[in-house]
């Protein structure tokens, strides 16, 4: 893998009809900032080879919304993202290491951030970049890596829908 994106999914709705927190759909704004992430996302030249998806509807919106501006792309839809360690995650991500060239993560909040603050970490990113990190990751954010040969995670940018119009940050 040479590339990485570690993105939480749209703005939600507060509750699902079911009243399961898995069964939560995106609001309008959700789907426009899905759109808008897409845009940007293959704008810079990051089109994933493999889209891995938490089994949530949310998740599933958004990577549909947005998958429209990479073309064909495999997906996998992963139960195991559903409300995720750090630990899940990566051993996902390391699981794809030899058999892709970008992977895209759509999945959820604390573990996206929380793994994405531990690579940054592990690569002695500059403390303005952990601040911002740190600071919070709103929905429809993405944050992008560059993987080398080992297999360690370098920061190559962070991209939040309010950056280009869309949302508010939360």
């Amino acid at each position: 893998m040479h590339r990485l994106i570690l993105m939480r999914h749209a703005k939600t709705e507060r509750t699902a009809e079911s009243g399961l927190d898995r069964d939560r759909a995106l609001t309008q704004r959700g789907y426009d900032d899905s759109i808008i992430m897409g845009r940007v996302l293959a704008e810079k030249g990051l089109r994933p080879d493999l889209a891995l998806v938490s089994s949530a509807t949310r998740t599933h919106q958004t990577w549909e919304t947005m998958h429209e501006a990479f073309g064909d792309v495999e997906v996998r839809i992963e139960p195991k993202l559903y409300d995720a360690s750090t630990d899940t995650i990566r051993r996902l991500v390391e699981d794809l290491e030899d058999s892709t060239g970008c992977l895209l993560v759509v999945a959820h909040n604390p573990g996206v951030q929380l793994l994405a603050m531990e690579y940054l970490t592990e690569s002695a990113a500059s403390p303005s970049i952990l601040d911002r990190m740190a600071g919070g990751f709103p929905t429809g954010a993405a944050a992008i890596f560059e993987v080398d040969v080992a297999g360690r995670c370098a920061y190559d940018g962070f991209f939040t829908p309010k950056a280009f119009g869309g949302g508010a940050e939360d």
